[in-house]
């Protein structure tokens, strides 16, 4: 798939702008997202297992639903040419296959000497329920 990215200026980006992405999350992610980390836990990979486990089905890995936030940065806003300098990721709910994830981030800090960001960072199903909160650090260059 290709996408479009953005390539939006230090000096245009306000506070309080956001952006955001969605995808439907399928078996085959998980699987993908599995063997490409080699985070193999049965609670992602084994229904039978996960049955066990207070979900009582296959979860998608946390990070798998966090990476979305990363897309929105790089692609959307602040868009090409940004640099992650660091997150930080409170994981509130599960991800189930079949769930549709949004990936939102909004500006909440500007430090202009440096060209940094701060930005709220939020992933929702699609009930509207957060399954991750956070926040960014980013460097745009022009």
């Amino acid at each position: 798939m290709v996408k479009m990215v953005r390539n939006i200026k230090f000096a245009d980006i306000k506070i309080g702008d956001k952006a955001s992405m969605s995808k439907t999350i399928t078996a085959h992610d998980v699987y993908t997202y599995a063997n490409l980390t080699g985070d193999l836990n049965p609670l992602h990979t084994d229904a039978d297992y996960a049955k066990t486990t207070v979900f009582k089905e296959p979860i998608a890995h946390g990070m798998l639903s966090a990476g979305f936030i990363s897309a929105v940065l790089g692609t959307v806003l602040p868009g090409a040419n940004t640099i992650y300098l660091g997150q930080e990721l409170s994981f509130k709910a599960p991800v189930k296959i079949g769930d549709t994830v949004t990936a939102t981030v909004e500006v909440m800090e500007k430090i202009e000497g440096k060209s940094r960001l701060i930005l709220k960072t939020t992933v929702t199903n699609q009930a509207g329920t957060v399954v991750i909160d956070g926040k960014a650090t980013v460097r745009k260059k022009d």
